[in-house]
């Protein structure tokens, strides 16, 4: 993988990181509510946990295999 797509790679992850940590403070807002849309937090828990996976993803992507 060359050093322009390693970079590319990271500035992914840190706007997805970014993306993460927003929805963590919606979600909070809307769990504060006491009638939340329950729908609405599904479908932001769901894409939060999709954007754990992909950071996670993209980090195997750019971390080196250990040798056993």
């Amino acid at each position: 993988m060359q050093a322009e797509q390693i970079e590319e790679i990271k500035r992914k992850i840190v706007e997805l990181g970014i993306e993460h940590r927003d929805l963590d403070e919606v979600i909070a807002r809307l769990t504060a509510d006491p009638s939340p849309d329950e729908l609405q937090l599904r479908r932001l828990k769901k894409r939060k946990l999709w954007l754990k996976d992909e950071i996670m993803r993209l980090q195997m992507l750019i971390t080196p295999d250990i040798l056993a």
